[in-house]
């Protein structure tokens, strides 16, 4: 039996899904492939003709056999492959497994882990997916940080307060399963094949809860407010971890602390874990009304509500410089997402309905440094003087950025940032000449892909400096940290995902080969 795909196939917007499968059957007729249990497997928007917009339908089905030169037509095996590998020989594991970190990637390995019998043990420097987002609302309200406890760090990670999209680049099989076990604990079922699927901050926030539960259901712990300190290791062998609340014995250790997490990645650079300089991106977050980015996406249907919100995503390389858009918000806000007292980040974030006035996304452009960490944090502390204090964002309108000037914004395109905290600043004083020249570059090149892009009156907040993890812990080809025997560096903060979907498969590969080598406790 294997599962075949047939692809491109075109269908008006309007049309039914149904009417995807009724051809997919006749094409197998045709080709004289029987089939069975056709569903849909990915649906994409093609909108390049505003008058006749089409959605393109991939459809999968179970075949008892088909041929070689049957799928050189129109199809392709969709492959899978099992999860949990068995070794004939297990090695004892000294005690319970630690996870560090409750972000994508360690959720996902702690939920295998538990599934599987491994009773993992799991460290949040945050709090409970309820307590952190009262810690996340008084901030917002009041401008009172906690610095363990915010858009950063907490239960589901920094993708929990974020427009939960789950594109990723990478193809690996895992990525559906990823997706089968999200809509298992809540997650809307459309993301099992929307080519850009997303679930939404207020839907994360109860996904991200039943999972936990679950973990604790199979006999997992969650230790929340608790931070890790130190990793005790003798000849590359981790024995325990110490964090703010005491010392825990571990039999291994999945490292999976977040791209945010500079205290941890200072720690281990002083006690020589191979951590490197990797690229990363800084610019800032711009904001369009939504109803101006849907009517130059669809043209005359914009807000049809099959539709929804459009999305976008633009690049543009010159040489070894990139700029390009990222984790756009379709009807969302731009959120205050600092870590750290005195300093100013911004990031994106949007709720399942995508209904808000302003449709955003992250501008960003590529950088490298030899001190990449202390190149963000100096970015973001002038990010808070330039917004005169109090967690304040500097803003500007497109316009003014692109002339050089710092006028009053205008009132047709409100900034959303906390409400509106922001000051009037030229974003040029705010970053290099560089990053300035390829800002100015994307916005004008990118207006002639979406009319309307470089709108004058459109704003601008910055800084936007968490794209991605600055360093990579760098592992080798069985997910083990250089230098050590049970210590597996996982996910974004790791240095090997980007982004919510690619983390989870990352935490789920990490937690396979703990427990291809372990017995259970």
């Amino acid at each position: 039996m294997k599962t075949i795909v047939f692809k491109n196939i075109r269908l008006p917007y309007t049309a039914h899904m149904g009417e995807a499968v009724d051809i997919a059957l006749k094409r197998a007729k045709g080709a004289g492939i029987k089939i069975s249990d056709p569903y849909i497997y990915k649906r994409s928007v093609d909108s390049r003709r505003k008058d006749d917009i089409l959605f393109v339908y991939s459809v999968a089905a179970v075949c008892e056999r088909v041929s070689e030169k049957q799928l050189k037509k129109t199809y392709s095996i969709l492959e899978k492959e099992g999860w949990v590998t068995t070794a004939e020989v297990k090695e004892d594991i000294s005690s319970r497994p630690v996870v560090c970190g409750f972000g994508p990637a360690g959720m996902f390995a702690a939920l295998l882990l538990s599934e599987q019998g491994y009773r993992p043990i799991v460290l949040e420097r945050g709090s409970d997916v309820k307590a952190r987002a009262e810690k996340v609302e008084t901030f917002m309200k009041t401008g009172v940080l906690d610095t363990s406890c915010n858009i950063q760090f907490g239960a589901g990670g920094a993708g929990t307060f974020s427009d939960g999209k789950l594109v990723t680049r990478i193809s690996d099989p895992a990525c559906r399963y990823v997706f089968e076990r999200l809509v298992e604990f809540g997650a809307p079922k459309e993301i099992m094949y929307d080519a850009k699927p997303h679930i939404g901050t207020d839907k994360l926030l109860g996904i991200v809860d039943a999972i936990s539960e679950r973990v604790k259901a199979l006999g997992g712990e969650i230790y929340y407010d608790t931070t890790l300190r130190a990793i005790n290791k003798t000849n590359g062998h981790i024995s325990s971890v110490t964090t703010d609340k005491g010392e825990i014995e571990c039999g291994a250790l999945i490292l999976a602390i977040g791209n945010s997490a500079r205290d941890t990645y200072r720690y281990l650079m002083s006690e020589n874990y191979v951590v490197e300089p990797k690229p990363f991106s800084v610019g800032v977050r711009i904001e369009h009304l939504r109803e101006d980015i849907d009517k130059a996406m669809y043209g005359d249907h914009a807000g049809d509500p099959i539709l929804g919100a459009a999305p976008y995503a633009f690049s543009k390389r010159v040489g070894e410089d990139a700029v390009y858009t990222f984790c756009m918000c379709p009807g969302g806000e731009v959120i205050a997402a600092a870590s750290e007292e005195n300093a100013v980040v911004t990031n994106g974030m949007s709720r399942y309905a995508r209904d808000g006035v302003n449709s955003n996304a992250a501008v960003v452009v590529s950088v490298r440094s030899d001190d990449p960490i202390a190149y963000q944090e100096a970015l973001e502390k002038r990010g808070f003087m330039a917004g005169g204090g109090g967690y304040y964002a500097p803003c500007q309108s497109v316009g003014d950025f692109l002339d050089g000037k710092a006028h009053k914004l205008p009132n047709r395109i409100r900034p959303t940032y906390m409400g509106g905290k922001v000051r009037e600043y030229d974003l040029n004083d705010l970053f290099e000449s560089r990053i300035c020249d390829m800002l100015k570059l994307g916005i004008t090149a990118f207006n002639g892909s979406l009319h309307g892009f470089a709108a004058r009156d459109a704003v601008l907040t910055g800084p936007e400096t968490r794209t991605s993890a600055p360093v990579r812990i760098t592992r080798n080809e069985g997910y083990l940290a250089l230098g050590t025997d049970n210590l597996y560096p996982s996910g974004e903060g790791a240095g090997y995902a980007g982004g919510i979907t690619s983390a989870a498969v990352d935490g789920l590969r990490c937690a396979c080969a703990l427990i291809s080598r372990y017995k259970r406790v």
